[in-house]
C-alpha cells in the first residue's frame, strides 16, 4: 500500500512528542494533526477521519481508554497508544478497550514506525482472506490446514482457534482476555492459565525452537503477538 499522503491524528498533551511525531511522521510523507485533549482528539477524527490515531493514556481531560473506547463506537481506524512502562495494566486494558498496538514511553522512531505499518497493513487488507500467511505459517481456512514451510501441522481444534485467531491478528498484541473471549467466549475471561497451556503446545508443534520462539512471541504481562520469521 501507499502510504504516502495518509491522515494521522496524535492525541497528546505532552508538546515534544507533539513536536517530534509531527516532524519524524511529516518526514515520511505523513499529513499530521495533532489534539491537546481527548475530546479535541474524538471531534477531529469524527470529522476527518484520519487513517490511524496515535493516543497517549494520560491526557488532561479524560483517560485515553475512554478516548478509544468512544472512536470504537462508530471507527475501525488502527489506534496505538502511548504508555509508560508502569502503566502495565493500562495497557492491557486499552488493548482490551479496542486498541490495536501499543509503543512504552521512551520509544524510538523506528519501532512505532514499524508498529503503524502493521497496523495500516491490517486495516487495508481483507479479514476474508481465506489463505493467511505468517512467514513460513501459512493457514487454509478453508481446509482449516495448517503448514509450516510446507510441513502440514496436526493440531487440535482449539489449537487450530487461537493460532486462525493470531494469524487474522498477526503483528498486533492479543490480550489474554481478547484470546481467552475469542476461543471460549466470555465464560472463561479470567483463565489466562488456559491460553498459557495452550500457546506452549503450539510452540512444540509450530516452532523450530519452542524454548525460542519465532512466530509466536510473548508480551510479558499482557499477551501474545504472531509474527513472521
Amino acid at each position: 500500500m501507499n502510504e504516502k499522503g495518509l491522515r494521522m491524528l496524535v492525541i497528546d498533551d505532552e508538546q515534544q512528542i507533539r513536536k517530534l511525531l509531527n516532524v519524524s511522521l511529516s518526514a515520511h510523507g505523513y499529513q499530521v494533526h495533532a489534539a491537546v485533549t481527548g475530546q479535541e482528539g474524538i471531534n477531529w477524527a469524527a470529522v476527518h477521519k484520519p487513517d490511524l490515531i496515535i493516543v497517549d493514556l494520560g491526557l488532561p481531560d479524560m483517560d485515553g481508554k475512554n478516548v478509544i473506547k468512544k472512536i470504537r463506537e462508530w471507527s475501525q481506524v488502527p489506534i496505538i497508544i502511548l504508555t509508560a512502562r508502569d502503566q502495565e495494566q493500562e495497557k492491557i486494558e486499552a488493548l482490551d478497550a479496542g486498541a490495536d498496538d501499543y509503543v512504552t514511553k521512551p520509544f524510538g522512531m523506528g519501532e512505532l514506525m514499524a508498529r503503524m505499518r502493521v497496523s495500516l497493513r491490517r486495516a487495508a487488507t481483507a479479514e476474508n482472506d481465506p489463505v493467511l500467511s505468517c512467514g513460513g505459517l501459512v493457514i487454509d481456512l478453508v481446509q482449516r490446514r495448517v503448514t509450516v514451510e510446507g510441513r502440514e501441522i496436526k493440531l487440535t481444534p482449539t489449537e487450530y482457534e487461537i493460532i486462525k485467531i493470531m494469524a487474522q491478528h498477526a503483528g498486533r498484541v492479543l490480550t489474554h482476555k481478547q484470546l481467552l473471549k475469542a476461543v471460549w467466549g466470555n465464560t472463561y475471561n479470567e483463565d489466562t492459565h488456559y491460553i498459557r497451556v495452550y500457546v506452549g503446545q503450539l510452540r512444540r508443534k509450530i516452532e523450530q525452537d519452542p524454548a525460542r520462539p519465532q512466530y509466536i512471541i510473548t508480551e510479558s504481562g499482557v499477551g501474545y503477538r504472531l509474527m513472521g520469521q
